[in-house]
């Protein structure tokens, strides 16, 4: 079964400093369809204006991925790590017994874009850690690269659930194919641009889930560029 989300249909908000899209209920937004899907609680589509952030606030008990479209994004948190990330890069924080950070866009005039995505772990009351790395376009181009998984493999951060993170950059008609282990199921969620998925047209901010499908086919534009992250879900 395929279930196409519309980018209209997510939760938004814009505080000036803050313009935001959510697919899943998430603070004020609540929508009893759509709370999460499978281990996957959040998938926040944010833009931060110049010189505005989040400031310090706590999390446990979660494993949340942030994942840079462009611009630059200030970490600070309660462990010690400071740094900037910037497009291309994702940072992982498994917030465990507890962690509190600040983000915010450092920059004096551009806004930073950034999907902000958040994961239950497999069991709660785990060590605070902290990963950054960054997967370049290339690595991305016409193929599914991943950036998260459970055990690290092809150094992709290492997340506290049974889940795989794909990112793809697909263009010029490419088509990229990824099957399913029985059982398990699939997420996908359109960055920027046009995409098709098991022939449903998608668009930016769009997304799908799968339940009981062998496999998802992603096609590309014929011409220009799409971006898109994958979850591949027990």
């Amino acid at each position: 079964m395929l279930t196409k989300r519309p980018s209209n249909d997510r939760g938004h908000f814009n505080h000036g400093w803050l313009d935001t899209y959510h697919t899943f209920s998430f603070a004020d937004y609540y929508d009893p369809a759509n709370t999460q899907f499978h281990a996957l609680r959040v998938i926040n589509e944010d833009r931060v204006a110049a010189g505005k952030g989040f400031g310090m606030h706590p999390h446990r008990d979660m494993e949340i991925l942030t994942y840079i479209l462009s611009g630059e994004l200030k970490h600070e948190d309660s462990m010690g790590n400071s740094g900037i990330i910037s497009a291309g890069d994702v940072q992982r924080m498994t917030a465990g017994t507890g962690i509190v950070h600040s983000e915010y866009n450092p920059s004096p005039a551009k806004l930073v874009h950034l999907l902000q995505i958040w994961l239950f772990p497999s069991r709660t009351s785990l060590k605070p850690s902290y990963e950054q790395r960054t997967f370049h376009d290339q690595d991305k181009h016409n193929t599914l690269c991943r950036i998260a998984s459970h055990d690290g493999q092809n150094d992709s951060l290492m997340i506290h659930q049974d889940a795989t993170v794909y990112a793809s950059i697909v263009s010029d008609g490419g088509v990229i194919t990824h099957h399913f282990i029985e059982g398990r199921a699939g997420f996908l969620q359109v960055a920027r641009g046009k995409v098709t998925v098991n022939d449903i047209p998608l668009q930016h901010g769009d997304s799908i889930s799968l339940e009981n499908e062998p496999h998802i086919s992603i096609a590309g534009p014929e011409n220009g560029e799409a971006e898109f992250l994958l979850f591949d879900l027990s």
